[in-house]
């Protein structure tokens, strides 16, 4: 047990040296991110509409 109060004090010692960053760095990370992917998404799922599609025709109108 002492090997776990000893861990979980040295992790608070740790975490009271990290510097953290401010709450708008961390806004316009978080902005960016999900705009980063919305723009994935929405690239993904037109492959993956257009090939949806392209398959349907073949597998109908296809020899």
């Amino acid at each position: 047990m002492k090997t776990v109060t000893t861990f979980l004090s040295e992790i608070k010692l740790e975490l009271e040296k990290v510097t953290w960053p401010k709450r708008d760095v961390v806004i316009n990370y978080l902005s960016l991110v999900i705009i980063i992917s919305i723009i994935v998404a929405a690239f993904v799922g037109g492959i993956d509409f257009s090939l949806t599609k392209s398959l349907e025709y073949l597998l109908q109108n296809g020899k």
